[in-house]
C-alpha cells in the first residue's frame, strides 16, 4: 500500500494530528466509498446473527481498520485517511446491527409481526443510525477535543492504521480466524458431527439441584477474550448468581416445576419462567444508574451540543480541515426530517395523531440523552462495555407506563409494540453513537476531516439499514428466532430482544414476575454499592453492574464460554507481563501479538456468523439435511468438546508464538 507519510506526529507533539490540518491528500474517494459500504453490509450481518445467538456485540472498527488495509494495498493509490474512512463506515453498519437487534426482534418474539417488515425494519433502522450520528456531531468537539476523553477503540484503531503495511498483512490472523470460526460451526450446524452444547445437570433428593453448561463456540470465547477477564467473569457471576444459588434455591423451596423431564429440563423451565427476569431489574437499575452517575458529565456534553447547535455554520470555510464538522444548520434540518418516516411508522402503529406526536418527541429527546449517555461512556470504557441494553430497557419501561396512561389497558400488544419502536429507534441511535463517537477520535488522532467521516457514516449506515431486513429474515425462517420449537428446535435466542418484549408486554398485560425483578434490583444495587467501594479504595477490579444483569439474563452456557475466553485473555497477558523486559523490541512484540490475538478473536466471530448466514440461506432456498453425517452424532458434545479445547488452547499458543516470532527479528 502507497502509504503517504505524516508531515507531523502525534507522538512528538501529543495534540498534533499524524496528518496536519494543511496537509491535503485524498480521503472521500469512490473506492472508499464503495469499500465501506461492502465492508458495512458484511459486518451488519455478521453482527445481527451473533446478536440473535449470543446476546451480545464487540466493536469491529479494529477488525475493519486491517480488512481496509489489506484491500486498498490491490490499489495503486491509497492513503491513511481513506483506510480510516473505509473502517469508519464498515464499524457503522455493525453498530447499527447491534440496536436492530436488540430490540426489533421483540416485534416478532411477541407475534405483533409474523416476520420483519422490510421497509419498516429499514427506516426504523435508518432513522435511528442517521439520528445516532447527527446527535454525535455537536458532541465531538465536547467530549473529543474538549474533554479528551480516552476512547481506547478509537486510540487502538488509529495506531492499527498508523502501522500501515503491518497492519495490512496482520489480516492473515483475521482470516485464520474466520476459517476455523466457519468451520467449526459448519462441522456442528449443517454436518451435526456433535453436539454444541456440553451439559450435566442432576436432582438429588427432589430438591438439591445442580449443573453445569459449556456453548462449544469459539465465538463466544473470542468475546471474552476481547472483553477482558474483568468483564468476563462479571458476566458469568451473574450466570452463577441465576443458577448455583437462584435456580437451586427455587427448586428447593418449591420443588421442580411440573411436567418437567430431565434435570437439564428442569434448570430450563425455571430459569425461563422465573430466574433470568432478575436480568430485567438489574438492567433497569443499571440503566438508571448510568444516568445518574454520568449526570454531571452529560450535563456538560448537553450544554456544549446546545451551544453547538445555537452557533451555526457562519464560520465552517474559516476553519481548520481537521475541525470541518457537518454545519449545523444542516444538522438540524436533518434531525426535522428524519422525524418525518419515524411519525409515520408510530401513526401507522397508533392511529392518534397526538398520542403519535408525543412518542416522536420522546423519541428525539431520549436518543439525543441516550446518545450523549452512550458517546460519554464509549469515551471511558469502550464501545464493546457501552450500556446500550441498560438505557434503551429504561427507554422502554418508561415508554410502556406513558402509553399505558395514555391509550389504557384494552390495547396490550398495540401499546406493547409502540413502546418497542420506540426503543428500537433510541438504541438504534445510541448504538451508533458510541461507536462513531470511537471513530471520530481515531479520526482525530491521525489529522481527518471530521465531516467526511460523518458522511462516511451516513454510507455505513445506509449500506446496513438497507441489507439488515432480508438477513433477519433469512434467520428467522432458516432457525427462528426466540423460544425453539419443534420444527426449529435450534432457534436464536436472541436474549435482548426477548428481555425487552418481556418488559413491554409485562406492562401491559401484568406478565412479569415482579418479585423477580424486584430482586434482580436488589442485586443490581448490591453491586452498584459495592463497586462505589472498589472505587473508593483505588482497586484495578471494577463491578460494572451492566455486565452482572447481562449474565444474569443469559443462560449459563453462553456465560460460561465468555468467562473461558476472559481466563484466555488473562493469561495472555501474564505471559507478556512476565517477560520482565521494558525496551521497545520488547514493547513492539507484546502489541504485535496482543493485536494478532485481537484478530485472531474477531475472526473466530465474524466466520462463525458468516458461516450461521450461509447455512440460513441454504436452509431456505435448499434441503441442508442431505449434508448431515449424522442424526444422532455417537459422541453427543464430547466430539465437539474435544475440538473445542483444542481451539481454545490454540488461540493462546499461536498469540505466544506470534511474541517470540517478534522477539527474535
Amino acid at each position: 500500500m502507497n502509504e503517504t507519510k505524516p508531515t507531523e506526529s502525534s507522538s512528538s507533539e501529543e495534540n498534533k494530528p499524524y496528518i496536519s490540518a494543511d496537509k491535503k491528500i485524498p480521503e472521500l474517494t469512490l473506492k472508499a466509498v464503495l469499500l465501506g459500504a461492502g465492508l458495512s453490509v458484511i459486518l451488519s450481518a455478521a453482527n445481527a446473527y451473533f446478536g440473535l445467538f449470543a446476546g451480545l456485540t464487540v466493536s469491529a472498527s479494529i477488525p475493519a481498520a486491517v480488512i481496509s488495509m489489506a484491500l486498498l494495498r490491490l490499489f495503486k493509490n491509497s492513503n491513511i485517511l481513506e483506510n480510516n474512512l473505509v473502517q469508519t463506515a464498515a464499524s457503522a453498519g455493525e453498530s447499527l446491527a447491534a440496536g436492530v437487534i436488540f430490540t426489533i426482534p421483540a416485534l416478532v418474539i411477541m407475534g405483533y409481526w409474523e416476520e420483519f417488515n422490510y421497509w419498516e425494519t429499514t427506516l426504523i433502522a435508518l432513522t435511528g443510525g442517521v439520528l445516532g450520528i447527527l446527535f454525535t456531531i455537536p458532541l465531538r468537539q465536547a467530549l473529543i477535543v474538549k474533554e479528551n476523553l480516552k476512547f481506547p477503540e478509537g486510540v487502538a484503531t488509529s495506531e492499527v492504521l498508523k502501522t500501515g503495511e503491518s497492519g495490512g498483512k496482520s489480516v492473515k490472523y483475521l482470516i485464520w480466524g474466520g476459517l476455523v470460526g466457519g468451520l467449526f460451526k459448519l462441522s456442528e450446524s449443517a454436518l451435526n458431527l456433535w453436539n454444541g452444547l456440553f451439559e450435566k445437570a442432576a436432582l438429588f433428593n427432589n430438591r438439591i439441584y445442580l449443573y453445569f453448561g459449556l456453548n462449544l463456540s469459539p465465538a463466544l470465547v473470542a468475546v471474552g477474550y476481547i472483553v477482558g477477564l474483568n468483564i468476563a467473569f462479571l458476566v458469568f457471576l451473574g450466570g452463577a448468581i441465576s443458577w448455583y444459588i437462584a435456580i437451586p434455591a427455587y427448586i428447593a423451596l418449591l420443588g421442580p416445576p411440573e411436567g418437567a423431564g430431565n434435570p437439564e429440563e428442569m434448570g430450563i423451565r425455571v430459569w425461563s419462567s422465573q430466574i433470568r427476569y432478575l436480568g430485567v431489574g438489574g438492567m433497569v437499575v443499571g440503566g438508571l444508574w448510568a444516568l445518574i452517575s454520568l449526570k454531571d458529565s452529560l450535563g456538560t456534553a448537553f450544554k456544549s451540543g446546545i451551544a453547538a447547535f445555537r452557533q451555526g455554520s457562519s464560520n465552517f470555510k474559516d476553519q481548520l480541515r481537521t475541525d470541518m464538522d457537518t454545519p449545523m444548520s444542516w444538522v438540524i434540518i436533518s434531525i426535522g426530517v428524519m422525524i418525518v418516516p419515524v411519525f409515520a411508522i408510530y401513526l401507522r402503529e397508533i392511529h392518534d395523531v397526538a398520542i403519535t406526536g408525543l412518542m416522536a418527541l420522546i423519541m428525539v429527546v431520549a436518543g439525543f440523552l441516550f446518545s450523549a449517555v452512550a458517546g460519554y461512556m464509549a469515551g471511558l470504557v469502550g464501545s464493546s462495555n457501552n450500556p446500550i441494553s441498560g438505557v434503551t430497557i429504561a427507554t422502554i419501561l418508561a415508554s410502556s407506563l406513558l402509553l399505558l396512561f395514555l391509550l389504557g389497558a384494552d390495547k396490550p400488544t398495540q401499546g406493547a409494540a409502540a413502546a418497542i419502536l420506540i426503543g428500537a429507534v433510541v438504541c438504534c441511535a445510541a448504538a451508533i453513537a458510541g461507536d462513531n463517537m470511537q471513530d471520530l477520535k481515531a479520526g482525530y488522532i491521525l489529522g481527518a476531516t471530521p465531516y467526511k467521516q460523518q458522511i462516511m457514516q451516513m454510507v455505513g449506515v445506509g449500506a446496513g439499514a438497507f441489507a439488515i431486513a432480508p438477513v433477519l429474515n433469512y434467520l428467522l425462517i432458516g432457525y427462528g428466532i426466540g423460544t425453539p420449537t419443534p420444527e426449529q428446535p435450534e432457534a436464536l435466542a436472541a436474549p435482548q430482544a426477548t428481555l425487552m418484549q418481556s418488559v413491554a408486554t409485562g406492562i401491559f398485560g401484568d406478565g412479569l414476575p415482579w418479585d423477580m425483578v424486584s430482586i434482580g434490583a436488589v442485586i443490581a444495587i448490591a453491586i452498584i454499592a459495592f463497586d462505589q467501594y472498589l472505587k473508593n479504595k483505588g482497586s484495578n477490579f471494577r463491578m460494572p453492574v451492566l455486565a452482572v444483569a447481562v449474565g444474569l439474563y443469559l443462560p449459563l452456557e453462553l456465560d460460561t464460554s465468555i468467562f473461558v475466553g476472559g481466563l484466555i485473555a488473562w493469561l495472555v497477558n501474564r505471559y507478556l507481563k512476565k517477560q520482565n523486559r521494558s525496551d521497545d523490541k520488547h514493547k513492539l512484540a507484546s502489541e504485535t501479538a496482543a493485536n494478532s490475538g485481537l484478530l485472531l478473536a474477531s475472526g473466530l466471530i465474524t466466520g462463525e456468523a458468516l458461516m450461521g448466514i450461509f447455512i440460513a440461506i441454504g436452509i431456505v432456498v435448499a434441503d441442508l439435511s442431505a449434508l448431515r453425517v449424522f442424526e444422532n452424532p455417537p459422541g453427543g458434545s464430547y466430539t465437539g468438546l474435544g475440538i473445542f479445547i483444542v481451539v481454545v488452547a490454540g488461540l493462546y499458543y499461536l498469540i505466544k508464538k506470534v511474541y517470540k516470532e517478534n522477539i527474535q527479528k
